[in-house]
């Protein structure tokens, strides 16, 4: 008996309709937002469905922004992403689950930073598909998660005379992707 085989459909990132960003508590009172603004993915997903796509994804360490010239600095030094050595982040994902039926699902994967490559679980909220002005099919996303920045050595803090930390070790992950089917 022979099988049917999906032809898989290439998909890439919308940089203009997309955000890289992530969050960290600051003096445990307020967040901090930073973003990337150089990333990319290669996505190949069996026709319009993302939940089963294969995904790898970077984003270079350089173009991180959090609105603060001398805080991105120090980002990118060895006290955190050092950049000099480690250019990119790196997410290649490994598999899905089903979460419930309105189309939401994890992404599991491994994420390299500073050279370190972890597994993390990512959720992803599915926006659609649409047929822009132009013709072009679009899909979008919605993918958050936290990590602890501590298990990719980003250790760097200060302690605050009040007690705590002036940095915490939970990082907030908050992406919006807008999708360009290819071909």
């Amino acid at each position: 008996m022979a099988t049917a085989t999906t032809a898989l459909t290439k998909w890439t990132i919308d940089p203009v309709h997309s955000e890289v960003q992530f969050k960290v508590k600051h003096l445990m009172i307020t967040t901090v937002t930073g973003s990337f603004q150089r990333f990319g993915a290669e996505v190949e997903a069996p026709g319009d469905d993302l939940s089963q796509a294969r995904i790898e994804f970077w984003a270079d360490v350089d173009s991180i922004t959090t609105g603060n010239e001398q805080r991105d600095a120090h980002l990118r030094s060895p006290e955190f992403f050092d950049h000099a050595q480690h250019p990119r982040i790196h997410f290649v994902s490994k598999g899905t689950k089903a979460v419930d039926h309105d189309g939401s699902w994890d992404l599991i994967g491994d994420l390299t930073i500073n050279g370190i490559t972890k597994p993390i679980i990512l959720g992803v909220e599915w926006g659609g598909v649409m047929k822009d002005p132009w013709g072009n099919t679009k899909a979008g996303v919605t993918i958050n998660g936290k990590i602890s920045r501590k298990e990719w050595h980003l250790n760097w803090n200060a302690s605050l005379e009040a007690g705590g930390v002036l940095v915490s070790d939970e990082v907030r992950i908050s992406c919006e992707v807008q999708l360009a089917k290819q071909g």
